[in-house]
């Protein structure tokens, strides 16, 4: 789907199929990049598995924008925090893709308050 329809249509079906309650932000209407956008959406593939198997949370939301020549990926939970990009290969793995394309990735993820993934991937004008 991410191929054929682009970034937005396959990040509605994966909120569409998350086990959690997701709301979606309206992101990018232009095509991007192959590799931001395959970049962006295993992000936010991980992170709402991540926010499924361990922030027993009951609602998220998801925020792709293109800011500044960059895109931005941010994914909030309300669930129990405690994430820790140091540890576990889910989310190192998440920061291993981001920083392949000169990008960052922080985690915000205080015990009982929930997790903020902020990601910015550069990316060329359109």
């Amino acid at each position: 789907m991410l191929t054929e329809r682009g970034l937005e249509p396959a990040l509605q079906a994966l909120a569409a199929r998350a086990p959690v309650p997701v709301e979606l932000s309206p992101g990018p209407h232009e095509r991007l990049p192959g590799t931001v956008e395959s970049a962006t959406y295993f992000v936010v593939s991980e992170a709402l598995a991540n926010v499924a198997k361990y922030a027993r949370a009951t609602h998220a939301t998801v925020a792709v924008r293109r800011v500044n020549g960059s895109v931005t990926v941010d994914i909030c939970d309300d669930g129990v925090g405690g994430a820790d990009a140091n540890h576990g290969s889910g989310l190192r793995g998440l920061a291993d893709r981001v920083a392949a394309l000169d990008g960052t990735l922080a985690v915000d993820s205080p015990a009982g308050h929930g997790t903020r993934l902020h990601a910015e991937i550069p990316c060329a004008p359109g």
